[in-house]
C-alpha cells in the first residue's frame, strides 16, 4: 500500500503524497491486513490460489458526492464500498477472500483527519470479520478533487461454475432477491425529500446486503447484481443473452418502508430505475424453481419472480399486470 515518489512535473499537475504516509498506513490499515499482505510493508501481496479453483476479480470505485454523501458516517462509507464489490462476487457465484484499496484524499479538506480514518477502518474491520475477507494491499495518494475510493475484490470459484450475464435462455423466469428501491429512496430520505421514520431506507442506502453463498451454479442460467437500476440491469442481462424480457412491475418486491412512501407511478419509477439495490437478478428455468427457492430459504433470503425471458428484439418491456406499458423517462444510472 504505497505511493510514488514526490517528483513534481513542470505542468504543476502533481498531487503530493499524504503526510507521513507509511505511518498513516500503519495506524489505520495494518490491522486489516491478512498474512498474504506481508504486513503492508512490501510493494505487493503474495498468495497461493486455492487448489482447483479459478480466480475471480472485480473492482468498483466510489466518489464523494456521487456514490456517497459528504456527511455520511465514515464507518459506513468503506463498508458500502466493500459490500458493493462483494455483491459482484455474489453475482458470479464466487467466494471472496481478499481485497485491495486505493484512496485519493483531498489534502486541503480538514474533515479527513486521523479520527475520520480510524472510524473508516473500524467499519471495514467489522465487515472483514462478517464476510471472512482481509486486506491485501493498495495505494494512497492525495487529490485536489473530492475523496475517491477504489476497491478491488478477489475471490475464487470452481472451474466452469462462474455465473455469467450471457447465459439466459428463452422461457427462463426472471427472479430478484430481496427488495428493490430501498437504496434510491434512502438517498432521497437522507436528502430530506421523503420521510423515513424507521431509518430503514437510509440504512439500505448506506449498507447494502451482498447475497453471498447461494451456490446457484446449475440452477441459474445467468446472473448479475442490481447496481445501476433494476430496469437498466435487466436490459444488460437481456442484451448479453440475445433475448427480450417482460418485466411485470406489479411483481417487483418492495419493502414495507418503500411501500409507505411509494404512492404513485413516479415513486415506483424511482424504485425501478434508481439503483443502489445490490440484489441479484437471476435467469432460472422453471424446472429449477424449487431448487432456487430452497437455496434462498437456507440463506434466509427472499426471492421473487418478476418476469420472463422471451424471444424478440433485445430489451426490456416494462408492463403492468394488465399488459399495458409502464411509462419510464429513464432506465437507470449512467456512469458517463
Amino acid at each position: 500500500m504505497t505511493d510514488r515518489p514526490d517528483t513534481t512535473p513542470s505542468t504543476g499537475d502533481h498531487f503530493q503524497a499524504l503526510p507521513d504516509e507509511f505511518s498513516f498506513i500503519r495506524r489505520h490499515f495494518r490491522r486489516l491486513a491478512g498474512k498474504e499482505a506481508l504486513d503492508l510493508t512490501d510493494d505487493a501481496a503474495v498468495f497461493t490460489p486455492p487448489p482447483g479453483r479459478e480466480l475471480v476479480i472485480a473492482a468498483d470505485a466510489m466518489v464523494e458526492g456521487v456514490h456517497f454523501l459528504p456527511n455520511d458516517p465514515p464507518q459506513t462509507i468503506g463498508r458500502k464500498l466493500l459490500r458493493a464489490n462483494l455483491s459482484d462476487m455474489a453475482a458470479m457465484g464466487a467466494r471472496p477472500f481478499g481485497w485491495l484499496l486505493t484512496l485519493a484524499c483531498p489534502k486541503a479538506d480538514s474533515r479527513y483527519n486521523d479520527a475520520w480514518f480510524e472510524a473508516f477502518s473500524d467499519g471495514l474491520a467489522e465487515d472483514q470479520a462478517l464476510f471472512g475477507v482481509s486486506l491485501l494491499g493498495g495505494d494512497t495518494t492525495s487529490t485536489r478533487g473530492p475523496l475517491v475510493l477504489s476497491l478491488t475484490i478477489l475471490g475464487d470459484v470452481s472451474p466452469g461454475h462462474a455465473l455469467r450475464r450471457n447465459g439466459a435462455q428463452e422461457g427462463d423466469g426472471l427472479w430478484v432477491t430481496g427488495t428493490i428501491g430501498d437504496g434510491a429512496l434512502g438517498l432521497l430520505a437522507l436528502q430530506g425529500k421523503i420521510a423515513d421514520p424507521t431509518g430503514w431506507l437510509a440504512e439500505r442506502y448506506r449498507l447494502p446486503c451482498p447475497r453471498l453463498g447461494l451456490a446457484l451454479s446449475g440452477i441459474a442460467h445467468a446472473a448479475m447484481d442490481v447496481s445501476d437500476g433494476l430496469v437498466q440491469d435487466i436490459g444488460h442481462l437481456a442484451r448479453e443473452s440475445g433475448l427480450a424480457v417482460r418485466l411485470d412491475v406489479g411483481s417487483v418486491p418492495l419493502s414495507d418502508a418503500a411501500e409507505a412512501v411509494v404512492t404513485d407511478d413516479e415513486g415506483l419509477a424511482v424504485c425501478l430505475t434508481g439503483g443502489d439495490d445490490y440484489e441479484l437478478l437471476l435467469a432460472v428455468p422453471d424446472n429449477q424453481t424449487g431448487f432456487l427457492l430452497a437455496r434462498c430459504e437456507e440463506r434466509n433470503i427472499t426471492v421473487t419472480r418478476i418476469g420472463q425471458f422471451v424471444s424478440g428484439q433485445t430489451g426490456v418491456q416494462v408492463l403492468r399486470h394488465d399488459g399495458s406499458a409502464f411509462p419510464l423517462r429513464r432506465q437507470g444510472w449512467s456512469h458517463f
